[in-house]
């Protein structure tokens, strides 16, 4: 194992956090012809959603593509997905992908009010500036330069909370507009929480930015120690200079654990090796659209290979493969540089997400516990 990184920005004792992409897309998670016993189906979801809040998971992402392509052929639209999946749990929040440019921001507004009273406080949004170029020009949208879709998510966002918060919403944006806008009834206000969690993706600078100055969750695609620290820093740095508390950090991995490393090293093997190698070079084409077309080339995807694009969102590069005892060591690692969250995805997602509860995620409460036992002590020495 590499050397644990140390870092003061942790959030201390607060535990760890768990996330799954929902699988609510043909094609499961990696874009490989190896066996992956996941089901993009209802059915199949529930019964994992249900799965995941009893073996330790707090949220559950539904991902979106409006449009067929890239291996991923078939699949549910989120917001809808997400409602089912609340009303099939008691605990699971769930958060839904949705593209600005594709949602007014008070059309959604509305959809987030009635499923947060239908779950009791679980509706979560994840807002995506938009990659695809293909997707908004097949309906007919104007295709935004990259720092524009990030302004125009960040209106949306502000847009968003005014509404959920305020009555008598009033906009003035370069996108969105409102004029005396209420909305009633609004999301449940609960002790954890004003308005339903808002979470964003990206890794580009103007995506930093804009997580300082707006959004409670800012989610990273796969990274190593390094380029987890970079971003913290940077977001932190963001919102500083706003004058409000920093997002937390979500971190996207995908999670290979085996009795032993050589077995989880050869499931990676073979996933790289059974690639659909067209459908990731046509990912790759359509995503030099986004990180690649960053002024400075800090976006998404701007140094991924092609093992790394197997996985959709870099998922290998965070490292979270191996026995249960390495991936509990390494995700306790990115804890202390602050990861307050792990947005996982699996091969076979039953087995897995099953195995995780049982054999990792007592490891991890395991090693934040001696953590916490020994602040104290280390404090007074």
């Amino acid at each position: 194992m590499p050397e644990t990184p140390v870092s003061s920005v942790s959030r201390g004792s607060d535990p760890v956090r768990f996330a799954y992409w929902v699988p609510n897309v043909s094609g499961g998670l990696v874009t490989s012809t190896i066996e992956q016993r996941t089901d993009w189906g209802y059915d199949y979801n529930r019964e994992l959603a249900v799965l995941a809040e009893n073996n330790g998971f707090d949220y559950a992402l539904s991902q979106v593509r409006y449009m067929a392509s890239y291996g991923a052929e078939y699949q549910h639209e989120s917001t809808s997905f997400s409602l089912a999946l609340l009303l099939a749990t008691q605990r699971l929040k769930v958060i839904a992908a949705v593209h600005p440019g594709l949602w007014h921001p008070g059309v959604l507004a509305k959809l987030g009010a009635t499923a947060d009273h239908l779950s009791n406080g679980r509706f979560a949004v994840n807002v995506v500036s938009g990659w695809f170029k293909g997707e908004f020009t097949a309906l007919g949208e104007p295709w935004l330069e990259h720092d524009e879709r990030y302004r125009r998510s960040e209106e949306f966002i502000r847009a968003l909370r005014k509404i959920w918060t305020e009555d008598h919403a009033a906009l003035a944006g370069d996108f969105y507009r409102l004029r005396d806008f209420s909305l009633k009834p609004k999301p449940l206000n609960t002790p954890d929480r004003p308005h339903p969690e808002i979470f964003q993706g990206g890794n580009s600078t103007a995506a930093r930015a804009m997580a300082g100055r707006v959004s409670d969750w800012y989610f990273s695609n796969g990274k190593d120690f390094d380029g987890v620290t970079e971003q913290i820093d940077d977001v932190r740095r963001s919102a500083a200079e706003a004058g409000r508390s920093a997002p937390k950090f979500g971190l996207n991995g995908f999670l290979i654990a085996r009795d032993t490393e050589a077995e989880a090293r050869e499931t990676l093997r073979e996933i790289v090796a059974k690639a659909d190698t067209q459908a990731v070079h046509g990912f790759r084409d359509a995503v030099q659209q986004a990180g690649p077309s960053t002024v400075d080339g800090k976006g998404m995807w701007q140094d991924s290979g092609f093992e790394d694009l197997v996985q959709y969102n870099d998922g290998f590069r965070t490292g979270l493969i191996g026995t249960p005892e390495q991936i509990a060591e390494r995700i306790v690692a990115y804890k202390r540089l602050g990861v307050d969250l792990f947005l996982l995805g699996f091969l076979h997602y039953l087995e897995e997400v099953e195995y995780f509860g049982k054999r990792v995620l007592p490891l991890v409460r395991e090693l934040e516990a001696q953590e916490a036992a020994s602040e104290p002590a280390a404090a007074h020495a």
